[in-house]
């Protein structure tokens, strides 16, 4: 066998060894069906027929449709449970393309007078309904009776529901920065567009906020000593984004600026603004300068490196792929070649060991090219060392001859 079949061999060695492992990895997977939004059973209640899906919004919130497809609305289910004594048990159940747009949506629904509840990522609760969130998924739970058990039923369905993976599970990374002291309990929105701003009554519009530059925005109700302010972050992608719409905001409230920064107007209601990194803080109400000051002073940006928003990067997965692939079949072909070269060594060596003069090394294969160097080399040194005796001998009889003619 040549070289070039060996390569060839062991080249069709390593790619059938890599088969099952690097290119079948490579080949496109078919996405596999979404699980089911609600279970059969959990806690004690059962399903009664089958429950009713939909991927038109309207179907959940007719009056909100258009909230809910900013929010990455995906699906809806509802179904009826009951229970052995009779209860009964009504859930419907929104799917979202990620945990941001449960979250948004939670805060949408969510009711000042609701009381908080420990049930999936954050519940809150009003007589006999409950609303919470996990993961990407909200659900509107209404019981016919309020039991204390409720609320650990409802655990048990929320570790049930299907939850997303990797970057999809992440909340905005912004609202971290929303400040906790003096909070008004369930006044926090979450809005990824117009219509969810527009049904918040925010004190900035949705023209100005421009969510063409994936704006997202975050409001917040505040107690103050001089009454009950509003807080509005609008995180930007950029800080350079924030700037030039931080500069739009003051000149469509015509605000002077008397200090960095910070901006003031007298109008139905205090107006005060800054940035800090890619995020805008707004303070609004009827408020002093201080305690606006006050409020915004808590909102301090600081750079975190996170990865909370979905992509769809075929062409590098299937470069990491095809290297992943290279990087394998590079360590079989090495890993045969060691192989290969320790199993011939090592059969040479026992062939020599136990026939030897037979199999390998035998007289009649031994036989090769000399270019007998070392013979060369001894006689060419025995012809100098001739040459310079003889020229020494000379020169002793020459020596000799002179002497005695001068004699």
């Amino acid at each position: 066998m040549n070289f070039s079949q060996c390569v060839r061999t062991l080249v069709l060695a390593g790619l059938a060894l890599t088969g099952p492992v690097g290119f079948a990895a490579a080949q496109q997977v078919p996405p596999a069906h979404p699980k089911a939004i609600l279970p059969a059973e959990f806690g004690g209640w059962q399903m009664v027929g089958s429950a009713s899906s939909s991927t038109n919004p309207a179907a959940a919130d007719a009056a909100n449709a258009a909230v809910l497809k900013e929010y990455r609305f995906t699906d809806f289910a509802s179904a009826t449970y009951t229970r052995d004594d009779g209860r009964t048990l009504k859930i419907r159940a929104a799917r979202f393309a990620d945990a941001s747009g449960a979250f948004g949506a939670y805060t949408f629904y969510l009711q000042p007078d609701m009381r908080s509840e420990d049930i999936g990522d954050q519940g809150a609760s009003l007589g006999q309904r409950v609303l919470f969130y996990r993961g990407s998924m909200l659900v509107d739970a209404v019981f016919s009776q309020e039991t204390p058990m409720a609320g650990a039923e409802l655990r048990e369905l929320a570790g049930a529901l299907p939850s997303p993976a990797g970057s999809a599970a992440n909340l905005p990374a912004f609202i971290q920065f929303m400040p906790r002291r003096e909070y008004v309990p369930n006044t926090q929105k979450y809005v990824m567009g117009p219509a969810a701003l527009a049904a918040i009554s925010s004190p900035v519009s949705a023209g100005l906020v421009d969510f063409n530059t994936s704006a997202e925005v975050s409001l917040g109700h505040y107690n103050t000593p001089s009454g009950e302010a509003t807080l509005l972050l609008i995180s930007y992608p950029t800080p350079q984004l924030a700037a030039d719409h931080l500069r739009r905001i003051d000149a469509a409230h015509q605000i002077a600026q008397p200090k960095e920064g910070i901006s003031a107007v007298e109008s139905a209601g205090s107006f005060f603004d800054k940035r800090t990194g890619p995020i805008i803080a707004v303070a609004s109400g009827p408020i002093t300068a201080s305690d606006a000051k006050s409020l915004l002073g808590m909102v301090n940006y600081e750079a975190n490196v996170t990865w909370n928003t979905p992509s769809d990067q075929h062409a590098v997965h299937d470069l990491y792929l095809l290297i992943l692939n290279v990087v394998i079949l590079c360590a079989i072909l090495g890993g045969l070649a060691i192989v290969a070269g320790v199993a011939f060594g090592g059969f040479r060596v026992l062939m020599k060991r136990w026939f030897p003069d037979r199999v390998f090394d035998r007289p009649e294969q031994m036989e090769f090219i000399s270019l007998r160097l070392t013979e060369t080399i001894v006689t060419e040194r025995i012809v100098t060392e001739s040459e310079e005796s003889g020229h020494s001998q000379r020169g002793k009889e020459g020596g000799h001859h002179a002497r005695h003619d001068r004699n």
